[in-house]
């Protein structure tokens, strides 16, 4: 089976690189997406703890939380575009070292406003860390079969990093405080650089002029969406706010497609989004976490405030939805070299289809609930590592980093969308009818482009 071969510069084929250091070397870069998951899951269970400790409001709670996700979404994008232009080795040691710094920030924090900020500085090397990953995984293994079963590999080690957060972070708040759950982030930051020493320093883009216009129109519009559909969803829309954030962010992603026209270097080069296959990547991506996450939140309020579920129950009773997600992506990998993507794309939005249809006509009753879970456990983990590997697939390794800096970019806004509008939803079965819709679609969608592209086949 293929393997990456040494770059030794010798006319000479070099020989098979050891197993053993291959290994080490997708751990070097597993271990930054672990990282990315962890500490998105893991500062939940800290904020009661955190809250007494910085006598800070209840209504500053959320933004410990949510600083992280718009930065990290708002600059994906433009992560993307640097890492192909300066070499993703380079951004991705620079980021772990980053998020190591950041986070000793966070946990020396005096008061809650630097505890804010310091979130929201945590998201810009997180935001460096996961496109260059991708692109620095597509040069470790060029074989399209075995990097789809590594893609698989490391989204499943990403979803350990989701299900295990909120587990160890209970227990550093136990041990020490909500402090603990800032400091864990320096060992593995530091362990996941060693790790990375000897990746490829391949640089896939080249060194043309920043398209400053680009990063600041694409930086613009993403945080502003982010920032109005959390500061929407948890606060209420009718506000000045969260129609100030969206209103900014429809005219900076609206006047985008023209300035990427002219741009010498584009952030979102146009032939990137001319690719039928990237944009269908871009709408399973967006849809995928819409729904999951979406749904993970929309049964937290309800298992906790409907049912009076304390946090240690809630956690076990979504068991049957966070599970699937450790081994499913194992097996996706698979299916989609069998398969491919396409196939495997619209299997998973068909289980979440189900999934929102059950809920949606099926009420509240325990086994409902259980079954829905298992469905969309299974279906957005088959979705989300099928974008991703066709992503990589279908990019020139030249734009492999804009690629996927685009493809979670979008996955970070679906997350962030999922949130706030079932956030807003009153009942299970309304939740339920959106879920429905949203993957209908979407199966619409995927459909529609592989007849419109037949030439492009996923």
């Amino acid at each position: 089976m293929s393997l990456s071969i040494g770059i030794s510069g010798e006319a000479v084929a070099a020989p098979v690189r050891p197993p053993r250091r291959t290994t080490f070397r997708f751990a070097g870069i597993a271990a930054g997406n672990f990282m990315i998951a962890l500490d998105a899951t893991i500062l939940n269970v800290a904020l009661p703890d955190m809250r007494s400790d910085l006598h800070a409001p209840a209504a500053a709670l959320p933004w410990a939380v949510d600083a992280y996700t718009v930065v990290l979404a708002g600059l994906m994008l433009a992560s993307g575009s640097i890492a192909d232009r300066w070499g993703p080795r380079r951004v991705y040691r620079a980021a772990l070292a980053g998020f190591a710094l950041f986070s000793l920030l966070c946990a020396f924090a005096p008061d809650v406003t630097v505890l804010i900020a310091g979130r929201a500085l945590l998201g810009v090397p997180a935001a460096g860390l996961v496109p260059a990953s991708m692109a620095l995984l597509a040069a470790l293994f060029p074989d399209p079969a075995q990097r789809s079963r590594r893609i698989g590999a490391s989204v499943a080690i990403t979803g350990i990093g989701v299900v295990g957060g909120p587990v160890l972070g209970g227990a550093l708040v136990a041990l020490g405080g909500w402090r603990l759950v800032f400091l864990v982030n320096v060992p593995v930051a530091l362990l996941t650089l060693a790790a990375s020493r000897g990746l490829s320093g391949h640089r896939g883009g080249t060194a043309g002029p920043v398209d400053r216009s680009g990063i600041l129109l694409s930086v613009t519009g993403l945080v502003a969406l982010t920032f109005g559909l959390v500061d929407g969803g948890t606060g209420g829309w009718l506000r000045t706010r969260p129609i100030a954030g969206l209103v900014i962010a429809a005219i900076a992603i609206g006047l985008l497609p023209a300035v990427q026209r002219r741009a010498a270097s584009p952030v979102l080069p146009p032939a990137l989004m001319a690719l039928g296959r990237v944009r269908v990547d871009l709408i399973v991506g967006v849809m995928s976490q819409f729904v999951y996450y979406g749904l993970l939140f929309a049964l937290t309020q309800w298992m906790v405030d409907g049912k009076g579920l304390s946090p240690v129950q809630a956690g076990a009773a979504f068991l049957p939805m966070t599970v699937p997600v450790l081994f499913v992506p194992l097996l996706t990998g698979r299916y989609v070299v069998r398969f491919g993507a396409r196939r495997v794309m619209q299997a998973g939005m068909a289980l979440d289809l189900a999934g929102g249809i059950l809920l949606a006509a099926g009420g509240d009753s325990l086994w409902t609930i259980i079954l829905v879970q298992v469905l969309v456990g299974v279906g957005s983990p088959l979705a989300i590592p099928s974008c991703i590997a066709d992503m990589s697939a279908a990019v020139p390794l030249a734009l492999a980093g804009t690629g996927q800096g685009a493809l979670n970019a979008a996955r970070q806004t679906g997350t962030a969308l999922g949130v706030a509008v079932f956030g807003t939803l009153a009942t299970l079965s309304s939740t339920g009818a959106v879920l429905a819709v949203g993957a209908a679609v979407t199966l619409a969608l995927i459909s529609r482009t592989a007849s419109a592209k037949q030439g492009s086949a996923l």
